[in-house]
């Protein structure tokens, strides 16, 4: 997750409280996707940008999971997602998710 990203998430935090926000992430892969849900939970864990040391715990998801899957419209998903759900590795990035989740999210 970038600097700029950072900052404005934790900008939205301390806005409208942690407890209020939910991070939606689209990245191609686990790994990626991963680090960016640690940055907004954990911390940014290569301690570069606004969020070093920041623990905001926030509730994140990946927009592959089944949870949030379900609350689009199908036909919007399909034309926006589809086609990349296919060539992603949507169960390890599910793992990847709900690893981070159970370890660092404050608001399950």
């Amino acid at each position: 997750m970038d600097l700029e990203n950072q900052k404005r998430v934790k900008d939205f935090a301390d806005e409208y409280g942690a407890e209020n926000l939910v991070v939606l992430l689209g990245g191609a892969e686990a790994e990626a996707a991963g680090l960016a849900a640690e940055t907004v939970t954990a911390g940014d864990p290569t301690f570069a940008g606004p969020l070093a040391g920041v623990d905001l715990g926030l509730l994140v998801y990946h927009v592959v999971e089944p949870e949030v899957k379900e609350l689009f419209d199908s036909a919007v998903y399909d034309e926006q997602v589809g086609m990349m759900e296919m060539v992603l590795n949507v169960d390890e990035i599910i793992e990847e998710m709900k690893e981070i989740r159970e370890a660092n999210c404050k608001f399950l």
